[in-house]
């Protein structure tokens, strides 16, 4: 394939996610009170073979192939096509970060530590646990896990996709909803924010065991704390200058806002070298910036053309790995049930009690379980890369989508129904 025909496919590819996102969100915002992300996630379901694939495989099969090509001496490398989608969708992803970095409230999560770490401890070791003890059962009753794993690699694994939080969508729920300044929003945030960092140091041991080789966890866990502590203590300091400089040219110019892209692609790349990825990177980046006119005016240059344009390509493409239908026996099913119920049990209950014990009252700390108990596309990105590392089987990989899928689509309803008359609803406003 030349780069022209790439081209021409890439218009086409953006123009069937665009216009399947707007009209899957304009319904889903109508009729089930879903909120763009959501929707967006759905989309890309559809237009993955969960659907597209079982109406039209052939013309699925050509708008998004996922099949490798085979060269003429017989080397299989990616598809292309799929590649640029998923390099845009990933810079997408990054500057959304950002800006939800951007938006974090520091200063209110300052006065609420304590209440923050209790929920992001509920938000770990419960789900951590219940995960743990239900690999070794899936370890020695079926086809779950690929035979050069061991029971506790299975098990940290598990335990770790257990503790996954939806983090970009939940925070961008918090942000539609105008929730992201809140008490109980900025909470939600930070603990969410330190549940999935641990998820993937926890990751980066797994695929050390599975690999032999210690390097990646010690690189994962040591990056990971090396640049938060550089990025606190030199680099907010060092950003300082932003501020200045906006106060000197009467406002964000090109060379400001270009200089700021280059600061957050290095810090992108930094976190994804070191394996706890790039989102990571740019949300510290965003949360240590001064706040200010600056951040501001880069809110506004970058905010519509990302969330309308690079954030959907990245749900989508996310979506198009989804093979729901791969589950097709009572007992898969009856399996699945269970994964959902540990899930909801060991995510959202535990977080919602521990709200609680930190001094929200009991609808707030529901909102905080509905949100948490959201796995999103964080849990099919660490499914992704357990399924590609050969550490879990495609049945495995299944069954974990489904719960993605199903603890996400709940959050929307149940935030909008807990939330309903009060201060917070804008229905109501």
């Amino acid at each position: 394939m030349s780069n022209f025909d790439l081209v021409i496919q890439l218009f086409l590819q953006l123009t069937v996610i665009l216009a399947t996102c707007r009209i899957i969100t304009i319904l889903g915002r109508r009729y089930l009170g879903q909120t763009d992300v959501v929707c967006e996630m759905i989309a890309g379901v559809m237009l993955g073979p969960s659907l597209l694939g079982l109406i039209a495989p052939d013309f699925q099969q050509w708008l998004f192939p996922k099949l490798p090509i085979i060269t003429a001496v017989g080397l299989k490398i990616p598809n292309p096509s799929m590649s640029i989608l998923y390099a845009i969708s990933q810079i997408g992803l990054v500057i959304y970060m950002f800006l939800i970095g951007l938006e974090f409230n520091t200063k209110l999560l300052k006065h609420h530590i304590k209440s923050a770490s209790l929920l992001s401890a509920a938000g770990i070791i419960t789900p951590f646990i219940l995960g743990a003890i239900a690999s070794f059962w899936f370890y020695h009753n079926g086809d779950f896990f690929q035979p050069k794993v061991t029971p506790w690699s299975a098990a940290l694994y598990l335990g770790a996709s257990m503790t996954i939080t939806a983090f970009p969508m939940l925070a961008r729920i918090l942000y539609e909803r105008g929730l992201a300044q809140t008490r109980f929003g900025t909470l939600a945030l930070g603990a969410a924010s330190v549940d999935d960092g641990v998820a993937w140091c926890l990751l980066a041991i797994v695929l050390a065991s599975v690999k032999n080789s210690l390097s990646i966890a010690i690189l994962a866990i040591g990056g990971g704390i090396c640049y938060v502590l550089f990025a606190i203590f030199l680099g907010q300091p060092l950003l300082r200058a932003f501020t200045r400089m906006t106060k000197r040219d009467a406002g964000v110019n090109r060379q400001t806002l270009t200089l700021m892209l280059i600061i957050l692609m290095f810090c992108a790349w930094f976190t994804d070298i070191t394996g706890i990825y790039a989102i990571f990177g740019a949300f510290v980046l965003g949360a240590v910036t001064p706040r200010g006119e600056f951040a501001q005016q880069i809110r506004q240059y970058s905010e519509f053309l990302t969330t309308s344009f690079l954030l959907p390509i990245f749900f989508v493409f996310s979506g198009l790995n989804t093979q729901i239908g791969l589950v097709n026996t009572p007992t898969l099913w009856g399996i699945t049930l269970l994964i959902i119920a540990i899930a909801i049990l060991g995510k959202g209950v535990a977080c919602m009690l521990a709200a609680r014990l930190a001094g929200e009252n009991w609808r707030e700390s529901a909102t905080i379980g509905a949100l948490m108990n959201a796995r999103g596309l964080m849990e099919l990105i660490i499914l992704n890369i357990g399924l590609e590392q050969g550490i879990i089987t495609p049945t495995l990989f299944t069954i974990m989508v489904i719960m993605a899928v199903i603890t996400t689509l709940m959050a929307s309803p149940l935030i909008a129904f807990l939330l309903h008359g009060t201060s917070y609803d804008k229905s109501s406003a």
